[in-house]
């Protein structure tokens, strides 16, 4: 859809346009009562309109475009889901345009605003990476505040649509589903991918079996990770774990991924892939049902609890394999420790409360969310610029949601600031 299409929409939807004599181009009188509820997917643009149109009242959809050909250029003449369109609506008229039964439908002309027209270029064609970025001063501080909110929810949605995608993938298993997503945010952004294709490569069920062994654990993660296959690596600890892989990869007909995935470069030491997955070989180790641990931690203090594992002791004097370093426990970070819960613990206690019926697992997740404090990323800097200052986590979810699904892709006639950009 054109940037031309989405102004003719916004224009329909707030009625932005003058409605004193409006007619069909055959000259019939028009009134507009309701302009419809706008639809985003396939079908007419606004279902459900209730327009007069001469002496007649009709209830029906609307189709708009830029020119009364688009029409028949779309196959709307041969589709019978338009037949209930009741008028439509063109910036240029020219022709008469037909349904598939062959009935000829209303057509009105759609003036936009110069004022409206100016705004949304001004908008639409912003070299700001935040289109609006010099107008937020100026927009009331509650619609900002109420977007903010919706944008905050929306982008759980997305979050927890994605877990169902595991879950059914899974067989539903909550456990199994929240291994995956853990595994990959520890992955901490660089390297989330890695650790993704780490998960998927290494079935829970095989760590489970191995619980009593921190060991056993870690052999498996760091051979599954492809990282035990250095000839150059003499120490007594990696050999060791070369040769239990290689049982236990025979064991379980395990296949691993390439090392090369797990970047290092411009990461600092204790955020090497090697210490991450120290510190979640320790994790995995301590708890048989992953998920089920979650839920019973009702509060950020127990959460934080849980999460802060020790490394075993090789890894207290190495950064990696066979470098020894000054002795310093591997402890999970503050920072480190709000980004699992943003993005695995939040994320999965909503699915949960959402898909149990269980509210209170829902209202968790919020209340985590509004406890944790903001996240510091480029984003939430040029907002912050801006005017827009997060106070919790759930607000700097919500303007990442803002910036990726808004502002790159120049969604200003969909978002509630950019309107009332363009109302003014």
């Amino acid at each position: 859809m054109t940037n031309n299409e989405y102004l003719l929409h916004y224009v329909w939807k707030y009625r932005l346009f003058d409605r004193a004599d409006l007619q069909t181009m055959d000259g019939q009188k028009v009134d507009i009562i309701d302009p419809g509820t706008h639809n985003t997917d396939a079908g007419a643009d606004f279902f459900n309109a209730k327009i007069k149109i001469g002496d007649k009242m009709w209830a029906g959809d609307v189709e708009i475009h830029p020119s009364s050909g688009d029409w028949t250029k779309h196959g709307h003449h041969t589709d019978e889901s338009y037949n209930s369109v009741i008028l439509h609506v063109a910036e240029r008229v020219k022709g008469v345009v037909r349904n598939q039964k062959g009935v000829q439908v209303p057509q009105m002309q759609l003036i936009v605003p110069e004022d409206v027209r100016k705004n949304a270029a001004y908008l639409l064609n912003s070299k700001s990476s935040i289109p609006c970025k010099n107008h937020l001063p100026l927009v009331e501080r509650g619609v900002i505040c109420a977007w903010m909110v919706e944008m905050g929810l929306q982008r759980l949605e997305r979050k927890i649509n994605d877990i169902f995608t595991h879950m059914a993938r899974f067989n539903n298993s909550w456990d199994h589903s929240f291994y995956v997503l853990l595994v990959r945010n520890f992955g901490f952004g660089l390297n989330s991918d890695g650790f993704e294709r780490l998960a998927l490569s290494l079935p829970l069920n095989c760590i489970q079996r191995h619980s009593d062994s921190l060991f056993q654990i870690e052999a498996l993660l760091y051979g599954q990770a492809g990282l035990l296959y250095d000839d150059i690596v003499s120490d007594d600890y990696y050999l060791q774990l070369r040769k239990e892989y290689g049982f236990l990869k025979h064991k379980y007909q395990l296949k691993p991924i390439d090392g090369f995935l797990f970047k290092k470069l411009r990461v600092r030491p204790r955020a090497f892939p090697q210490v991450r997955i120290a510190q979640l070989a320790t994790l995995l180790k301590q708890s048989d049902r992953l998920f089920s641990s979650i839920l019973e931690r009702e509060d950020y203090r127990q959460l934080w609890s849980y999460f802060q594992v020790d490394t075993s002791d090789y890894w207290h004097t190495h950064y990696s394999f066979g470098k020894e370093s000054e002795r310093s426990r591997k402890y999970l970070g503050e920072s480190s420790f709000h980004v699992i819960l943003i993005n695995t613990v939040v994320p999965m206690l909503f699915a949960y409360g959402r898909k149990t019926g269980q509210e209170k697992f829902c209202d968790r997740a919020l209340q985590i969310l509004e406890t944790v404090e903001p996240e510091r990323n480029a984003i939430v800097a040029e907002f912050a610029v801006s005017g827009i200052s997060p106070v919790s986590a759930f607000d700097s979810q919500a303007l990442i949601q803002l910036k990726k699904e808004y502002c790159d892709k120049r969604k200003c006639l969909y978002c509630k600031i950019g309107n009332q950009i363009l109302a003014r």
